[in-house]
């Protein structure tokens, strides 16, 4: 088998070609969704069945487990899927892709979908170039969608051509007959080339090669069938690697998924497999045992000629290419039901252990506030290639929505620090609060770069607007930050000059800081749902009134009881301005506020 260095480069841009039509279909069809893909996902998900159909019917038409469970990392990455909604999915998808291996043993050929691409192009073109956004995405989507095809037609044929050339692996026929030493050998071998084909459906189109030329019995490859469901899961967890903590679970659980079925079935091996074999020889073509001992009975120019392909004469030959066509059947059958009939097992096992691989998933990879939980860290928006347009929008109101959650504990550790009279601990929170500072700012660079990123790509007219919107709303939850360590370093400056406030004061800061962190918490409700309405933003004016009120009130106070010495003036100093800082933080939410609501009203 020679394999050329450009070969080589021919799989580099067949790859690329691949990874640019999946790139542009996605994004023309988030465009086309929009702010419904919440929605649908939702529906498509809202147990863990319908999730397990949703997993099955979406490899079914795509036929790649793997690109299945890389868009659901993808999904759990924007907060879109939660983990227990995932694994479903996952399981779904282990089902779906045996629908290959059912195509190969009925047609006997892989069903060839690039022969549209080009028709498909001739679609999208004029879509492209119309006045709606809505038939351009529909264009984006199509081109994608043809782009994707062409590439995986590409990549079949730049990839070194293991499924023509099986007498590379022909060695392996040395190691069939070690009880269950060869059975783990083979399923290790089945997973190192899935893992390297980065395709189960190919490496299953292998192993019915290297059964149906006699070379391993139809156990081991069975076991090379259940390793390949081992080394499918590596892209979905190469994809998390650059993902937040709860795609990383996701990607874990689709290995632990096929790991631990692999481990029962294994138990379980020979009694399951002779039930496949009894089931094909009964309802289909024939014993898939026979064909090791047919080809092994026949002298070696004897199986040459009958599996040429060339056009036979002889009699005897012609009755034998029969039998082994005939056999070959079989063996295609056999191997597919045993992978069918294992994954659905499998799913009717540990479907009812959903919640317990969330807990386990969740205890092995922890959140970063449980591992280090000042440390700054972004929750939803990753720095990977997983993210497109529309669906980094998603990505970044969620990890908006955290931001606000950061600020509203930093307003929290002001409150602890008000009355806080041990040096040593007033310290310890004021220090937490500077840091949360810094984190903020950081969060604020961030989320920022990470949409200003995002405008450059394709995006509808709404997705532009939203992002100028959320550019806004960040800037503005960064200055509630800044307030809250204002009035933090005002309370340490009270400390610092040994002040102290009357109870009077104590319990006007107190209502001040109640209603401020009522306005938040009204926020960050808001940010949470990505939407609001009329009463949202009359509750939201109604606040700022009231905060807005309280401040001249007791900014006129003020004046008296110093007139009457009722505190010093230093202190009415520290007093206002913490009631200062407290009604511009009100201002900073009711900004927060206008910019989300207010761009859909």
């Amino acid at each position: 088998m020679n394999y050329s260095f450009l070969d080589f480069l021919t799989l580099i841009g067949s790859l690329g070609m691949f990874l640019y039509g999946m790139k542009t279909m996605s994004e023309g069809l988030q465009k086309v969704a929009g702010d419904k893909l919440r929605n649908i996902l939702s529906v498509m998900t809202t147990n863990r069945f319908t999730g397990v159909l949703t997993g099955l019917l979406i490899t079914a038409m795509i036929q790649s487990s793997s690109a299945t469970t890389v868009m659901v990392v993808s999904f759990v990455n924007a907060g879109l899927l939660t983990l227990g909604q995932s694994i479903s999915v996952i399981m779904g998808a282990n089902v779906g892709t045996t629908i290959t291996a059912w195509i190969i043993s009925i047609f006997g050929f892989k069903v060839d979908i690039s022969i549209l691409s080009l028709p498909l192009i001739g679609v999208a073109i004029p879509l492209m170039f119309a006045k709606k956004s809505s038939r351009k995405s529909w264009g984006e989507f199509i081109l994608g969608f043809a782009f994707l095809f062409l590439g995986l037609a590409y990549l079949k044929d730049s990839v070194p051509d293991l499924q023509n050339n099986p007498e590379v692996l022909s060695f392996i026929r040395d190691y069939t007959s070690m009880g269950y030493g060869s059975l783990l050998l083979f399923m290790l071998l089945g997973s190192v080339l899935t893992v390297i084909v980065q395709s189960s459906s190919a490496t299953v189109a292998i192993t019915l090669i290297m059964c149906t030329q006699g070379w391993i019995p139809f156990e081991m490859a069975a076991a090379m069938v259940l390793g390949e469901n081992i080394g499918t899961t590596i892209t979905a967890n190469i994809a998390a690697i650059s993902a937040n903590t709860s795609a990383r679970r996701a990607a874990l659980a689709h290995l632990m998924f096929n790991l631990f079925g692999v481990c029962w079935m294994m138990l379980l091996f020979y009694p399951f497999s002779d039930m496949v074999a009894q089931v094909v020889t009964k309802f289909g073509p024939g014993d898939p045992h026979e064909i090791t001992n047919f080809i092994t009975s026949l002298d070696p120019e004897t199986v040459k000629q009958i599996t040429s392909g060339q056009e036979l004469t002889d009699p005897r030959l012609i009755a034998l290419q029969t039998h082994l066509f005939s056999l070959q059947i079989s063996v295609s059958y056999g191997l597919s039901l045993f992978h069918t009939l294992f994954n659905l097992c499998n799913i009717a096992i540990m479907i009812w252990f959903t919640n317990l691989y969330v807990r386990i998933c969740s205890a092995i990879i922890k959140s970063p506030r449980e591992t280090e939980e000042e440390e700054f860290q972004l929750k939803y928006i990753s720095s990977g290639m997983l993210s497109t347009s529309e669906l980094s929008l998603l990505q970044a109101k969620k990890e908006m929505a955290v931001y606000g959650q950061r600020v509203y504990r930093m307003m929290g550790m002001v409150k602890e620090i008000l009355y806080e009279t041990d040096d040593e601990k007033f310290l310890k929170t004021y220090n937490r609060i500077e840091k949360y500072e810094q984190i903020s700012d950081r969060m604020e660079v961030e989320i920022a770069d990470y949409l200003t990123r995002v405008l450059e790509g394709r995006l509808s007219a709404e997705g532009k607007n939203n992002i100028r919107v959320m550019l806004r709303a960040v800037s503005e939850i960064e200055s509630i930050a800044d307030s809250c360590n204002n009035i933090a370093k005002t309370i340490k400056r009270r400390n610092d000059a040994k002040g102290h406030f009357t109870d009077e004061q104590n319990h006007n800061i107190e209502h001040m800081l109640a209603l401020t962190d009522a306005a938040i918490v009204h926020m960050n409700d808001i940010l949470l749902r990505q939407t609001g309405t009329r009463e949202d933003m009359a509750l939201s004016y109604n606040m700022e009134n009231e905060i807005n009120s309280y401040r001249n009130l007791l900014k006129n106070n003020n004046i008296d009881n110093i007139d009457n010495k009722l505190y010093k003036y230093s202190d009415a100093i520290f007093y206002m301005d913490i009631i200062s800082e407290c009604e511009k933080l009100g201002d900073y939410v009711l900004n927060v506020v206008q910019a989300i609501i207010e761009k859909r009203l």
